[in-house]
């Protein structure tokens, strides 16, 4: 174990100072991948990476990668810690932001101590892991690890009609370091739970046993228009009742299967989206996702199901598409045991929970031992302006990240 601490004051001044880009009023920020305030947060945190005189590439897809040779100027296989810094538009101050800050706050201790390492230490922010602007979700990690195909998801067309080569051009972070076949020796993510468990239990610190497997189709509708005051109630093909009674289904199979099955409707797009015209195309959302992988099927074959029959019989034709589909993913066993009990042997209450949202380290796990570290989010709230982790936890949580990260890194390479 080592008594080494991060220094709180300077990595909350930089959680707050990244904030500042594309703040929201009310708190928050809105930096949607590869826009204009994703340059200047990546302007931003690539200088941080320089004057802790790591060494920077950038890839095709855009991820950023700062590493610190080890002892004998090494820079393959790091010891890698990362996240994302792009936000969805309503985003907090902490959700893939702290991973990545936390990681520079960690190298800057290694400096600061002169400490030499066996194996070199790196950390990296990949691009659009929301998947708010463009689908799917975890894109730049994904690529990185290659579980997306490049050329496939430079061509993906975002909500605004430009695509991540394009923009990726544009922001100047359209990097020639190859993708696919780059790996760490080890990867590591902090993150904020996202979720009320921790703080309900009063526990400090979650060790991370895995990630949901996530599900996300959209599906389109079409009926007819038509008068809403003279068409027959029997008569009508209306796209909106079908959407609507799925809206209704998906929720009320999520509570019968139980478990840790849950089923959202996100969006919903309805034409000619009158008030008296019987809707003729509706577009919609499913988000369906479960830690285990053959439940997870059969709630897409019961959604499929139900669908169909609906769809059928309002006169409804029915065309969907895959947005994202990721198998359940399980963290190495001995980095979640390494972080349970760096966490106990530090007096911090730790609790070992899966993830219900998608993250990076789950690209990571096929190609090299991860784990993720939780800390608390008040209340449960993230993707949200009032997304708030307190200083202690952050705290905390950033000095079992510089505890593991270390005791890996001196492990012979």
């Amino acid at each position: 174990m080592t008594d080494l601490n991060i220094n709180i004051e300077r990595l909350c001044a930089r959680l707050t100072a990244l904030g500042e880009v594309g703040a929201l009023e009310g708190g928050g920020n809105c930096r949607l991948a590869l826009t204009e305030e994703d340059r200047q947060g990546r302007d931003l945190v690539v200088s941080w990476m320089h004057a802790l005189g790591l060494q920077v590439t950038t890839d095709q897809i855009g991820n950023v990668i700062g590493v610190r040779p080890n002892a004998k100027g090494e820079i393959e296989l790091p010891v890698l810690m990362g996240s994302h810094i792009d936000t969805v538009a309503t985003g907090g101050l902490y959700d893939g932001n702290l991973g990545v800050l936390a990681g520079l706050e960690v190298i800057e201790v290694l400096n600061e101590q002169r400490l030499q390492t066996e194996r070199p230490v790196a950390v990296a922010f990949f691009t659009n892991e929301e998947g708010a602007r463009f689908a799917p979700d975890m894109m730049g990690s994904g690529v990185s690890q290659g579980s997306m195909d490049l050329a496939t998801c430079l061509a993906a067309t975002g909500i605004d009609g430009t695509t991540v080569g394009e923009d990726l051009q544009r922001i100047g972070y359209a990097g020639d370091a190859a993708c696919g076949t780059w790996r760490a020796s080890a990867y590591f993510e902090l993150h904020v739970e996202q979720g009320p468990v921790l703080e309900r239990g009063e526990f400090q610190i979650g060790a991370v046993t895995g990630v949901q497997g996530i599900s996300w189709t959209e599906w389109t509708f079409r009926g007819q228009s038509n008068h809403a005051g003279t068409t027959p109630m029997n008569m009508r093909c209306d796209a909106g009742v079908v959407a609507s009674q799925v809206v209704c289904f998906v929720r009320a199979l999520a509570k019968q299967m139980g478990g840790s099955q849950v089923a959202t409707v996100g969006a919903m797009t309805f034409a000619p989206n009158l008030i008296n015209v019987v809707p003729n195309k509706v577009t919609m959302t499913v988000d369906l996702r479960n830690t285990d992988e053959t439940l997870l099927q059969q709630a897409e074959q019961a959604t499929v199901e139900f669908v169909q029959g609906v769809a059928a019989a309002e006169g409804v034709t029915v065309a969907s598409r895959s947005l994202a589909r990721f198998e359940p993913v399980r963290f190495d066993p001995q980095m979640v045991k390494l972080i349970e009990s760096s966490a106990q042997a530090m007096d911090l209450g730790v609790h070992c929970l899966p993830s219900g949202a998608g993250h990076d380290a789950q690209m990571f796990a096929p190609n090299c031992p991860t784990a993720m570290i939780f800390v608390p989010s008040v209340k449960g709230i993230s993707h949200n302006v009032k997304e708030f982790t307190s200083a202690q936890d952050i705290e905390a949580g950033s000095n079992l990240l510089l505890n593991v990260v270390l005791k890996t890194a001196q492990e012979p390479a």
